[in-house]
């Protein structure tokens, strides 16, 4: 049976619309580093790089003879990123950021079974059937969160400052700490397709354990 990522894993893929805490462990992903506006080609480009790379371990795996050890079949996971701004931004901070001072790393959960060495293979598989300058800026990490608050955001994502603000007093009242103005963000409309007042985002923000 397929693993669906929506189903199978609801605490952390689909929480609700209010704060709530929760420990995220290690995983692995397909990264890839930005720095601009999400609206500037550069990012377009950089969801260009990951997407081709993730639906080719995920098919190739699937038709693979010898499955590594652990092997099922999955439902790619969803667009993740990380969001922060450049270090002279923050030297000159004055309370409002310009969207050109974001840098950001995105990235897409793999399973457990896919290790580098497949990842490195299927990269250069990728990169002889398509045509993406950054490819080669595609890294295989281990990343943990740990603990977080997280709420999912319905609608556009310049209203995300609302959301904040309620998980920022949420975490107040627990009396835990938020560690940084880093945060990530878990894509789970195409905002393409979804009209803008119901793409869902998760965002979430480390805490101090």
């Amino acid at each position: 049976m397929k693993h669906e990522w929506r189903k199978k894993e609801k605490s952390i893929y689909l929480p609700k619309t209010k704060p709530e805490t929760i420990d995220i462990p290690e995983y692995k992903f397909i990264t890839i580093e930005g720095e601009g506006s999400p609206s500037d080609n550069l990012f377009s480009e950089c969801i260009g790089a990951l997407y081709p790379i993730a639906y080719a371990i995920k098919m190739n795996l699937k038709i693979k003879e010898t499955k590594p050890k652990g092997y099922y079949d999955y439902t790619v996971y969803p667009l993740e990123g990380v969001w922060d701004i450049n270090e002279e931004s923050k030297k000159n901070f004055n309370g409002t950021i310009n969207k050109d001072d974001f840098v950001y790393k995105l990235m897409i959960r793999q399973p457990e079974f896919v290790d580098e060495s497949f990842f490195k293979e299927m990269l250069l598989l990728t990169q002889n059937k398509k045509q993406n300058r950054l490819l080669d800026k595609v890294k295989f990490e281990n990343i943990k969160e740990g603990k977080c608050v997280q709420m999912l955001h319905i609608g556009s994502y310049d209203d995300e400052a609302k959301t904040f603000e309620l998980m920022e007093k949420y975490a107040e009242k627990e009396n835990i700490v938020r560690r940084s103005k880093v945060h990530k963000e878990v894509y789970l409309s195409d905002f393409r397709r979804v009209p803008i007042e119901k793409i869902k985002t998760i965002l979430r923000f480390k805490v101090k354990q």
